[in-house]
């Protein structure tokens, strides 16, 4: 008798698990229709100073030494391959003095680039020079020219 007792009540137990109320039962109804924070104007503001910055950079490529010998190249008809290749970069920034059109972003996204190309949310773009660069904490600060910006 005492297992049976004990097998049911451990069986109502497990069933009363599956039929839980959800939490916002538990709400007074004035929280329940209340609006719901938003963060669109805030993001309204900021989001036209976030830029995207596009690098190319020239990589000198390390080839075997074989491959430089004349005959070697011409034995396996090995063609001629370019001694330094283009490679792009993606990143973004943040324009943190309209003005003097300073944008922030990463040493990582920039550093040993040739060409920095920085794209504003309105679809603009401006070649970028380098004002400052800290690699130890990842950062540098670069300068477009451009007006209409929003830091």
């Amino acid at each position: 008798m005492k297992r049976f007792v004990t097998v049911l009540v451990l069986f109502f137990a497990v069933m009363n698990l599956g039929f839980t109320p959800p939490a916002s039962a538990g709400l007074p109804l004035s929280l329940l229709s209340s609006d719901v924070p938003s963060l669109a104007p805030m993001l309204e503001k900021t989001i036209p100073g976030v830029v995207n910055i596009s690098t190319k950079t020239k990589i000198r490529v390390q080839e075997n030494p074989l491959f430089s010998d004349p005959f070697f190249r011409r034995f396996f008809d090995l063609p001629n391959v370019p001694r330094e290749r283009e490679s792009q970069s993606l990143g973004s920034g943040v324009i943190i003095d309209a003005k003097k059109g300073y944008v922030l972003t990463n040493n990582h996204v920039i550093d040993k680039a040739d060409e920095i190309t920085v794209t504003l949310g309105d679809r603009r773009s401006f070649t970028a020079k380098v004002i400052g660069t800290d690699p130890e904490v990842d950062l540098a600060v670069i300068q477009i020219d451009a007006d209409n910006l929003t830091a």
